[in-house]
């Protein structure tokens, strides 16, 4: 189905030259699915793009690419259009950015069937039914007339898994298509995409930083670090007797639900051979939580409500309640867990403890005082103290601003220290702190890559030595290794500074790897809450079976 010969991509910009890919080379059988794994960064999507020659011009391909015994690299742009969508199809990470938010969603397959296929405006209608129907899209009528912002993360997904199957191609390229989606909407996925599979006899590339999820749904699976292929074969020879350091690593990054390590390993530990991972005992684990159940609580929340009403087609409201009488304490020096799927009101309850949302009910308690209204006044020192690291660190930073004035900001709004130099040297240690250095003070956020990124955010939130730091998916787009060296950092801090944690995530593992105590959201309201260890031992509810069942294992 697809062959390629000793791919190499470089970049020219300006005078530098960057290899991006060297010398890879691989090929995909009919009816096979082949995984693609490695870090962000690697090159794994710059391979997939340069299948369709959708590079930008400043990209030099040099390789052959053999699809159904046709050269792809000696086609015409036009001859590629051809293919484009038809032959091969693609969906892409973020489905929200690569819909048009200017058409509807059945409205943008329907130009898909219209370019390839000679199909009536009546008959491709119908068919864009039947493929939403195909993909499990709810109310395929309804999501028909929707507009992308109208519809869930997941459901926007599937539209583009639509989008990509509806001309029936013979290769799929699947770009990191679950990476921010909850893991029982990333099994639902997988599961749709081994049925279409099994369905329509297509190949499939299927790109991931995680190879436990990769292992679900591959075949063969090919590992790739710094551009070049590092290990590749079946998926059970690769996970279960690696050859390479670098795949071991990724195997290990991930937190693992059967026991707690102190310390996450990272592909540097690995690759460096500096593997010292000890496990938490249950007698340190008891020890622990005896300190820290002594005091009063630092955060005391109370029977809190949040509703919006919405304005629904034909003028009626609907009255959504995203948090549904929630109730919970979190003492100094504890990290506590808030997870759920998507939509289950986990970020508005985040949001509500700063203020960021006005709470509808209920109270909420800091230090055994009521902050539930405040002045702008007390507000402004409440955020002094109470901090948040949001999911997406690049939207976060202003992009106008050097990452040392970025930091610097909020201590010169709150009044910390008291001359620039003070603050100044301040920010060169914070930097040092998470793991950056003194050089990137004067760089721009665009300058670093996502990892890189969160650790600013990072550095931003504890520069006000807050006491509770709420962190909103701050670990969520991260690839595995990186997100081990988030993990750790965050947990050294808390233990230097006796921080406390709100973490909020979807991802069950790295939850249960973080936090002492947990809470289990689903539809605004709290399924069960506890020792984390415990719950995950022995869930009292169905809900929280079904998210624990739905995390990749692997093989």
């Amino acid at each position: 189905m697809l062959k390629v010969n000793h791919l190499t991509v470089t970049f020219k910009t300006g005078k530098s030259i960057n290899k991006v890919v060297e010398d890879i080379s691989y090929s995909i059988e009919e009816n096979e699915i082949l995984g693609v794994v490695g870090e962000s960064g690697s090159g794994k999507s710059i391979t997939a793009l340069s299948l369709l020659g959708l590079l930008p011009k400043n990209a030099d391909v040099q390789g052959e690419i053999f699809f159904q015994g046709e050269n792809l690299t000696s086609l015409s742009e036009k001859e590629l259009q051809k293919i484009r969508g038809s032959k091969i199809g693609m969906i892409f990470q973020e489905p929200m950015s690569s819909l048009n938010p200017t058409l509807t969603c059945g409205r943008q397959i329907d130009e898909i069937l219209k370019k390839h296929t000679h199909l009536t405006k009546k008959e491709r209608s119908s068919q864009v039914i039947s493929l939403f129907e195909k993909v499990k899209l709810p109310r395929p009528e309804e999501i028909y007339q929707s507009y992308p912002h109208q519809i869930s993360g997941g459901q926007k997904q599937r539209v583009m898994i639509a989008m990509a199957i509806a001309c029936k191609p013979s290769l799929l390229i699947a770009d990191e298509p679950t990476t921010a989606l909850d893991v029982t909407v990333q099994k639902e996925i997988l599961l749709l995409l081994k049925e279409l599979q099994q369905e329509t006899q297509m190949s499939i590339l299927f790109i991931s930083h995680d190879l436990s999820l990769v292992s679900e749904i591959a075949d063969k699976v090919m590992v790739v670090y710094k551009g070049t292929i590092v290990e590749k074969g079946t998926v059970q020879k690769v996970f279960k007797t690696p050859q390479k350091e670098y795949t071991k690593a990724l195997i290990q990054s991930k937190p693992s639900l059967e026991y707690r390590l102190k310390k996450l390993p990272t592909v540097n530990d690995f690759i460096s051979k500096k593997m010292v991972s000890e496990i938490y005992t249950d007698a340190e684990r008891d020890h622990h939580h005896k300190h820290l159940y002594k005091e009063s609580p630092l955060l005391e929340i109370i029977d809190v409500k949040k509703y919006y009403t919405t304005n629904r087609w034909l003028g009626k409201e609907k009255e959504v309640r995203a948090v549904d009488g929630v109730s919970f304490r979190v003492f100094e020096g504890e990290t506590l867990g808030l997870v759920g799927e998507s939509g289950c009101g986990k970020t508005t309850l985040g949001r509500t403890i700063l203020h960021l949302e006005k709470i509808t009910e209920g109270s909420i308690f800091y230090k055994g005082k009521d902050i539930t209204h405040l002045s702008r006044e007390s507000l402004k020192q409440l955020r002094k103290e109470i901090q948040i690291i949001f999911q997406d660190p690049f939207s976060s930073l202003n992009p106008r601003l050097s990452v040392g004035e970025s930091i610097l900001e909020p201590m010169k709004v709150h009044g910390i220290l008291s001359g620039k130099n003070e603050r100044k040297e301040q920010v060169l240690e914070l930097l040092h702190k998470v793991g950056l250095s003194e050089d990137h003070y004067h760089r721009f956020p665009h300058e670093f890559s996502g990892g890189q990124r969160q650790r600013i955010g990072i550095a931003r939130a504890i520069a006000l030595h807050p006491k509770l730091i709420i962190c909103d998916e701050s670990v969520s787009a991260l690839d595995v290794s990186v997100q081990a060296q988030v993990l750790n950092l965050l947990n050294d801090l808390k233990t230097e500074f006796q921080f406390s944690y709100i973490f909020i995530s979807h991802d069950l593992a790295v939850v249960k790897y973080m936090s002492d105590q947990l809470v289990v959201m689903n539809q605004g309201k709290i399924e069960e809450q506890g020792d984390a260890d415990d719950i995950y031992r022995v869930p009292k509810s169905k809900y929280t079976s079904n998210l624990i069942d739905a995390i990749p294992k692997g093989i």
